[in-house]
């Protein structure tokens, strides 16, 4: 199971192979429907109201039980008690990771530094959820057989996607040589600069300004050192170079000539990290983005090359 697929959709599925067949065998059917639709989503019986409203939703076509799951999927109810246990903690980061790139501006060009995927062609970019339209989006990144076992992919070309021109360029992405002054829109590395060490990720980003056109932006995030040390050297990639604190990826940024436009962070960790504990639970429930990224797993950074050299006022 790739860490893209979420639990809601696991859930219509799974409602639909067990119950579809049966919705329409009259009433009881339509009940036990449903009973496990409420059961399997909302963790409790249907109240009167729900379950004569969608009894009878069922039975009349109105609604298939997909329809139902959709409706208490979509409700505040759902929503404000839908927690990620300890145990899925990935699913949480991603879907966090997920809620900052649909954030990002509107961009033509669009370089992905390390932005492979290992299950969709797309890349990392798309298959979080970049939600415009583009003229090419290049990404970076080593050969598979130089990456760490984990991040291996396979080899691919060119690729038509719904929203552009996907190209791959497979080399370092410490060297955007072959890239142009003023040739991007945004560069986005995700979860990437930790992979190389503090020199080459200040050239990396360097470079990122350079290949940025006037006014053009740069969006990174990485793990928060302050928070991946309260858990131990197990749960650190050995594949990273180093973890930055909130300061440290800042002054990265800003020393690469980037005005700082918008710090937050992922995955809020709360009155823990204060206390020098550390609670899965806590990190994988308290999932989005917040404005405290001192006290969360992974640090979002937004920064925008200025559109001239006059002094911003912000």
């Amino acid at each position: 199971m790739s860490g893209s697929e979420a639990l809601p959709q696991r859930i219509r599925r799974r409602l639909n192979r067990f119950v579809a067949p049966s919705a329409t065998n009259g009433d009881t059917a339509g009940v036990d429907v449903v009973k496990l639709a409420y059961n399997m989503i909302l963790d409790r019986e249907p109240d009167p109201t729900g379950l004569a409203t969608y009894t009878d939703a069922l039975t009349t076509g109105r609604l298939s039980p997909r329809g139902i799951a959709e409706d208490l999927l979509a409700s505040a109810e759902f929503e404000s008690a839908a927690r990620y246990p300890a145990r899925l903690l990935n699913f949480s980061l991603h879907w966090s990771r997920r809620d900052f790139v649909r954030s990002f501006p509107r961009a033509r060009h669009i370089l992905d530094l390390g932005g492979s995927w290992k299950w969709s062609a797309e890349g990392a970019l798309l298959a979080l959820g970049y939600p415009y339209p583009f003229e090419c989006l290049t990404i970076v990144d080593l050969p598979s057989d130089d990456r760490h076992e984990s991040y291996q992919s396979e080899h691919h070309g060119d690729v038509t996607t719904s929203g552009g021109l996907v190209r791959y360029d497979y080399r370092s992405m410490t060297d955007l040589s072959p890239y142009g002054d003023a040739s991007f829109d945004l560069v986005y590395s995700g979860q990437s600069i930790e992979h190389v060490t503090p020199e080459e990720g200040a050239h990396v980003l360097r470079e990122a300004f350079r290949v940025l056109r006037p006014g053009g932006w740069l969006a990174l995030d990485t793990p928060n050192a302050k928070v991946c040390r309260l858990v131990g050297e197990e749960f650190i990639d050995p594949d990273h170079e180093v973890e930055y604190t909130v300061a440290e990826i800042v002054a990265l940024v800003e020393g690469a000539g980037f005005q700082l436009d918008e710090l937050k962070g992922l995955n809020y960790l709360g009155e823990a990290v204060g206390d020098g504990n550390y609670s899965e639970a806590a990190l994988a429930g308290n999932r989005g983005l917040f404005r405290s990224p001192d006290d969360c797993y992974l640090t979002a950074v937004v920064g925008r090359k200025p559109a001239s050299r006059t002094p911003s006022t912000r």
